[in-house]
């Protein structure tokens, strides 16, 4: 038969359309740690829901728990009515996500650990949001991984979990582990799975759904760049800038920094003054201090290993510049 013959065949009055099967559904979980964010979970949730809308399909549905079950509080407030309490019953999942926030390091339930492992055991992928990789290592799930989660859970799980490689990237994906660092980043994350899924024709269209014109990739770093942060420009000022955030634990001394700059120390100083409002001294002191105050808000560390970390030589040296601070407020150094 010719190929006209045939397609008339195929087109002829009274024949049934070829049968199309619709693509298997996937079930994605959301475990939602009291205090968890909003926008992260929000960002990862919606894209599942526009992905149905727009292929016309179920091609995802999703189911939310608890530890405790019933409702569970975000960070600002709003609460979630979930589905089922961690543990209650194994869950049906191809994937599952703990979003947490807040202070992650001081969650520690063995009922949701116990309840990951299991999900794990029976083949679901197992993801953290935002503060959920805390969760996931705390469960033992993320040994011999590489994770990200936000940055500012960054310094205290590096002090808990020092054997996990954690990278400050949007998300990685490694097998059936994926660590996101929360925030819009979780809307990339499900742009990349839904691109896997289906297809990059349906992740663009979810994308340009929520007017998000740039689908970024997971390497793709978490901060602003410290020109932006800092509103400077002046590439010598930016590379002692760089090298202060890189070097905490063992403050650089001024004259290093002023050779990475190709500088004078006086000049350095003036170019800190000018550009930044403070004194070079001033500036190292409250990037320690902010650092020593993210692990005390989100690490078991005692006040010595906190002061140890952050380049002071003992806690009481930590916590007079504390107070120094304090009492000094904003006013430039």
């Amino acid at each position: 038969m010719s190929s006209d013959a045939s397609a008339s065949a195929r087109l002829r009055p009274g024949r049934k359309p070829p049968r199309i099967e619709a693509p298997p559904t996937l079930t994605i979980g959301f475990v939602l740690v009291p205090d968890f964010p909003l926008m992260a979970y929000t960002a990862a949730v919606e894209p599942l829901r526009a992905a149905n809308t727009l292929s016309g399909c179920r091609l995802y549905e999703w189911w939310h728990a608890a530890p405790g079950g019933g409702a569970v509080r975000a960070s600002n407030g709003v609460t979630i009515l979930t589905d089922v309490a961690v543990g209650a019953a194994t869950r049906a999942a191809d994937r599952v996500f703990v979003c947490a926030g807040g202070n992650p390091a001081a969650f520690d339930d063995p009922a949701v650990s116990a309840w990951l492992r299991d999900l794990a055991r029976r083949g679901a992928t197992i993801g953290g949001i935002s503060g959920g990789p805390y969760i996931l290592a705390r469960a033992g799930l993320l040994e011999g991984r590489r994770c990200t989660l936000h940055w500012e859970h960054v310094p205290a799980f590096e002090e808990h979990f020092p054997d996990i490689d954690v990278v400050r990237s949007l998300f990685e994906i490694q097998g059936d582990r994926v660590t996101c660092s929360g925030g819009i980043a979780a809307l990339d994350l499900m742009l990349s799975l839904i691109e896997r899924d289906h297809g990059p024709g349906l992740a663009a269209g979810v994308s340009d759904w929520f007017l998000h014109n740039q689908i970024r990739e997971g390497l793709s770093p978490q901060r602003m760049d410290l020109r932006q942060r800092f509103g400077v420009r002046d590439p010598r000022l930016l590379r002692v800038l760089a090298a202060m955030e890189a070097n905490l634990e063992a403050p650089l001394p001024r004259e290093a920094l002023a050779d990475l700059a190709r500088v004078s120390v006086r000049q350095l100083e003036r170019l800190f003054h000018d550009l930044l409002g403070q004194g070079l001294h001033r500036h190292y002191l409250n990037l320690r201090l902010d650092r020593a105050h993210q692990l005390g808000r989100e690490s078991a560390l005692s006040r010595s290993e906190i002061a140890t970390a952050t380049g002071f030589a003992s806690a009481d040296e930590l916590s007079r510049a504390e107070r120094r601070r304090r009492l000094q407020g904003s006013a430039p150094g």
